[in-house]
Parts: structure tokens; C-alpha cells; sequence
């Protein structure tokens, strides 16, 4: 199977950085916020970091459990979630700040909601 507490460990990570990105989303009000302010750019710069992390921690969830686990819970677009972190790394230049916005808004709260039941159902 896995190791049920490196799985875990992986999923808290990720729920935490989920967290961290809807709570540095909080005071953005407009993608207009991102582009065309100092505070903005900076907030954009640290939610797209934490995205890559989160992208990358979901990638490694399906290397602990041999890609079996996410796919259980299919109201979440997965290869999406993880391919942002492809876009933020290696395009980083490319990246569409109304496309971060998006994400933020829309999707965040279902992918925390959905981290969360998988935390429930391994434990």
C-alpha cells in the first residue's frame, strides 16, 4: 500500500498551503489588484510559490500511493491542479495573472474541501 503517515504528513502540507493562498487572497478584490500594483505583483509572486508547492505535493501524493488515491475523488480536475504547477515553473514569465485570479476564487475552496474529506477518510 503506503506509508498512511508520510501520506499524511503530505496531504496537512497541502491543505496548510491551500489555506495560505485563500489567505493571501483575501484583500484581492480584482485581477486589476495583481497588475497594477506594487502590493499586488508581490501578493501574485507568493501565490503563485505556494501554488507550485501545492501542485508539487499532489504530484507526490500520487507517487506515495501509486496514483490510486486522488483519482477517487473526482470533483476535483487533478492533472489541472498539477499541470499549474508546471505553467508557474516553467513558463513563470507567461503567467496570466487573471488566470491566477480564477484559480484563487474558484478553485481553492473545493480543492481544501476535498483535501480535507481525504485527510478524514485515510485517517
Amino acid at each position: 500500500m503506503c506509508d498512511k503517515e508520510m501520506l499524511l504528513e503530505v496531504l496537512k502540507q497541502t491543505s496548510d498551503a491551500i489555506d495560505l493562498v485563500m489567505k493571501r487572497f483575501e484583500p484581492v478584490a480584482s485581477v486589476d489588484y495583481f497588475t497594477d500594483t506594487p502590493e499586488g505583483m508581490e501578493k501574485l509572486d507568493a501565490i503563485c510559490m505556494v501554488i507550485i508547492a501545492i501542485g508539487e505535493s499532489l504530484k507526490n501524493i500520487d507517487k506515495i500511493t501509486n496514483k490510486k488515491l486522488l483519482s477517487q475523488y473526482p470533483e476535483i480536475d487533478w492533472k489541472g491542479a498539477k499541470g499549474m504547477r508546471d505553467i508557474i515553473s516553467h513558463h513563470y514569465f507567461d503567467v496570466d495573472a487573471e488566470e491566477i485570479f480564477w484559480v484563487c476564487e474558484n478553485r481553492m475552496k473545493p480543492l481544501t474541501a476535498t483535501i480535507k474529506k481525504i485527510i478524514s477518510d485515510v485517517r
